[in-house]
């Protein structure tokens, strides 16, 4: 008889511990078996998010089962990063908390604002007209002495970690104080030498990041455009032609080449009629642009042509009887390709 309840306590014992891991395994137990990044959507329900996560994790069935024990009946929307080996508890935790991973965006070479907003919306959980609206906020730009032209100017080329779900708002406040500290008291300084406040700055640096992409070229450049500047020379910097004209025809126009025609453009853009900077940057400029103007090279060249010997490079001079020869060379080779516009 003695034997008999031992071998009944034994077979409990047993038969709990059993229960008992198997209980633990449906909750601590290892689920996630990948490494993934996992979309939660303001709509999704459990059983939705359950088929989500039912392509890397070996536990799906159990998840529902460990959510109702949690009493958990929603979860918030974001972007989480799953790490292998969590358990469905460790899973239901964070995505009833929202513990999301940030993720690093990256923009750079926006022509225009609209470009940035549908840019953004690619790598965020909002949509680019969303964006736009807030970019465009008449009150936002109002109290931050900007337009619709020039808050282009706000967002400096980088990559910053935000959150998928962060609103337009915040993404927007955020680039405004990321704009605040990058004009520190060095980049600051080195601008009031040049006489230029750091939007003005910003406006030269587009041209210049329009007019090469070399950037060894930059501060050459730039100070070939502030020795136009100092000089009360017009700029005539090609860029902003094309510029006028994208206004007039759309932004997927192509221009390849500058025509004469296109000098006669009626506009505060156009820097072959209007002397000094243009109202506002033509395009986003990247930090080496920026630093180019600050940083410009001192030399005596005020022309400067594209060179037919080294594509992609500039021949620069200092008088307009050189310039005329090198842009003579240049206008025959863009005829000898048929380049006409």
């Amino acid at each position: 008889m003695h034997k008999k309840r031992l071998y009944i306590l034994g077979f409990f014992l047993i038969l709990g511990g059993i229960l008992g891991y198997n209980y633990y395994q449906k909750i601590f137990g290892k689920a996630i078996i990948k490494e993934t990044v996992l979309y939660v959507d303001v709509s999704d329900s459990l059983v939705d998010v359950k088929e989500k996560i039912s392509h890397f994790s070996n536990k799906p069935n159990t998840f529902l089962w460990v959510a109702a024990k949690k009493n958990v009946s929603k979860f918030k929307k974001g972007r989480y990063v799953l790490k292998e080996g969590m358990s469905n508890n460790d899973l239901i935790n964070m995505l009833r908390s929202g513990w999301q991973t940030p993720l690093k965006i990256s923009f750079n070479n926006q022509d225009t604002i609209e470009k940035l907003a549908g840019r953004i919306s690619q790598q965020l959980e909002t949509d680019s007209i969303s964006l736009l609206n807030a970019f465009t906020d008449k009150k936002f730009l109002s109290v931050n002495n900007l337009t619709k032209k020039s808050v282009l100017q706000i967002f400096i080329p980088n990559t910053y970690e935000f959150y998928w779900t962060v609103s337009p708002e915040k993404f927007r406040a955020k680039m405004l104080v990321s704009f605040k500290r990058f004009w520190n008291e060095t980049r600051l300084q080195k601008a009031k030498a040049l006489k230029l406040n750091k939007e003005e700055v910003i406006t030269l640096a587009s041209i210049v990041h329009k007019e090469t992409a070399q950037e060894f070229e930059r501060p050459i450049v730039a100070g070939l455009y502030l020795n136009r500047l100092k000089k009360g020379i017009p700029l005539q910097a090609d860029p902003t032609i094309i510029y006028c004209v994208k206004e007039v025809n759309g932004q997927d126009f192509v221009v390849k080449r500058v025509l004469n025609i296109d000098l006669e453009i009626n506009s505060p853009y156009n820097t072959y009629k209007n002397r000094g900077l243009p109202p506002t940057l033509i395009a986003m400029p990247d930090i080496s642009a920026i630093d180019a103007v600050l940083n410009p090279t001192k030399h005596s060249y005020y022309y400067m042509c594209a060179s037919v010997d080294k594509i992609g490079y500039h021949e620069f001079a200092k008088t307009l009887t050189q310039h005329n020869r090198n842009a003579a060379k240049y206008q025959r080779w863009l005829n000898r390709h048929r380049i006409n516009r």
